[in-house]
């Protein structure tokens, strides 16, 4: 009964950040452009430093009506933002934050799992493209099926170089095999998965699925009130797992330079909320790719780059062993 009481726990605890954090990312999302841009009214709503910019959005969200198109598919329509949404939740449980167990559920096989659902997410936009009986939003979902191919396999490749250099799949494993020395050398793999996770998540510099200025928004066109906050929530989630996993997986998640058994947890979340603030960051300061741009990074540089990482991670292991 304790075993069952303590996963229990660990469930609630991550679901209770899964509703926390992606609004607190959206919140900060908020301060750091009003103070990069020079937007006053983020900065206003509430009084002190605009700190109920977050409620007016929810209540605005809240207050618009729920429209559905006619000739849209309604059930799949209806569906989209949960799909879209309810993924993020899954990885979270397999992120470590600590040592001792500090997760939520350890699985063997954690890097396959947390990429091939955060895989499943990118489908709710595909799903909102097509059923919402839209040209626009239609285009938006072909894009976002192309950025997915392009994108998804760089970050695989990534990925596995770390699973390579570690001899395990499981994350808790990546993270007891870590050390230090590997931060040179898998940089490159690093900057590539985290790359590849933006475009993943249609974030600028990788937002052409939205681009407002030629598809209006993209397979969220249609969408109004809640569920389209649902489509944003999924994204500020998505930001939340993909700059912890990156931390996890290339910075060294919970081990610090003192402190690693009884800090680890504030570690993790250090170096999540530092590639946070870099997410953002890259939001107001590079203009969106072109398409073909898009597609010649990933495939052109992205790839190649991967598979020298994992290239130089197999000689490495050898000369090492």
């Amino acid at each position: 009964m304790s075993d069952t009481l303590a996963l229990v726990l660990r469930l609630l605890a991550v679901f209770v950040v899964f509703l926390v954090f992606p609004l607190v990312i959206g919140q900060t999302e908020h301060k750091v452009m009003a103070h990069m841009q020079g937007r006053l009214g983020p900065m206003y709503a509430g009084g002190f430093h605009g700190w109920a910019q977050l409620v007016a959005d929810g209540v605005k969200f809240a207050q618009k009506e729920d429209v559905v198109p006619n000739g849209a598919d309604r059930r799949i329509f209806q569906l989209a933002p949960a799909v879209a949404l309810l993924p993020y939740l899954l990885v979270m449980v397999a992120i470590p934050v600590g040592p001792h167990n500090a997760v939520g559920q350890a699985l063997d096989a954690g890097v396959f799992f947390v990429l091939a659902v955060m895989g499943v997410g990118v489908l709710g936009s595909l799903m909102a493209g097509w059923a919402s009986a839209n040209k626009f939003s239609l285009l938006g979902g072909l894009r976002t099926a192309a950025q997915l191919l392009a994108y998804e396999l760089p970050m695989l490749l990534a990925a596995a170089s770390v699973a390579m250099a570690a001899g395990t799949l499981s994350l808790p494993g990546i993270l007891d095999a870590f050390h230090w020395w590997w931060l040179p050398w898998q940089l490159i793999g690093g900057v590539v998965f985290f790359t590849a996770g933006l475009a993943e998540l249609q974030r600028p510099p990788f937002d052409m699925p939205v681009a407002d200025s030629e598809i209006i928004f993209g397979a969220y066109t249609e969408y109004t009130g809640l569920r389209f906050a649902l489509f944003l929530l999924a994204e500020y989630a998505g930001i939340v797992v993909l700059s912890a996993l990156t931390a996890v997986l290339f910075l060294g998640g919970w081990h610090g330079p003192f402190g690693a058994d009884g800090l680890g947890w504030l570690w993790t979340l250090v170096k999540t909320v530092a590639l946070c603030f870099v997410v953002i960051w890259l939001r107001v300061t590079y203009p969106r790719l072109r398409e073909d741009q898009l597609q010649k990074l990933a495939w052109t540089v992205l790839i190649p780059l991967a598979l020298a990482q994992i290239a130089l991670t197999g000689v490495i292991k050898v000369v090492i062993s």
